[in-house]
């Protein structure tokens, strides 16, 4: 079982004309995808603009949901859970900010669009030429997305 720490409105995209539909379908996808594989699965999403103001927490089917609140985008929250909540988590974001915070905080960070594929259920397939040296990131990309 893994954590995973993911950029909700990264993951889904913006231009969506229903974004609370949106939202709501990658909930439900994610909770079908919990149940499943078994993964500790935290999603934070951008709450200041339509929001009760005030940051939110909300479980559905033991996923750990965050809305951020006045003043503080989702990047903000995932930092700090980043900072605070010490676990080796896989970080889903294709945000280089967010990307470079979960690094620094000994987390591996991967790309939404291969997160994306596996929640919809294909298979990620990668092919290591002959002679082809893989960098220690590169490694622990390979080794998170092995788990998911």
């Amino acid at each position: 079982m893994s954590k995973i720490l993911i950029d909700g409105y990264n993951l889904i995209g913006i231009f969506h004309k229903d974004l609370k539909k949106a939202r709501d379908e990658l909930i439900q996808a994610l909770i079908q995808y919990r149940n499943k594989k078994g993964h500790d699965i935290t999603v934070v999403f951008d709450g200041y603009k339509e929001g009760p103001g005030k940051e939110t927490v909300e479980y559905r089917a033991g996923v750990r949901i965050i809305y951020s609140g006045a003043n503080e985008k989702a990047d903000d929250i995932i930092k700090r859970i980043l900072s605070t909540e010490k676990f080796s988590w896989i970080v889903i974001t294709s945000d280089k900010e967010i990307e470079k915070a979960a690094w620094k905080e000994n987390c591996v960070a991967v790309d939404s669009s291969v997160f994306f594929d596996i929640l919809n259920g294909e298979e990620f397939y990668f092919e290591q030429k002959r002679g082809m040296t893989l960098s220690k990131k590169q490694k622990a990309i390979l080794k998170a997305i092995s788990k998911l």
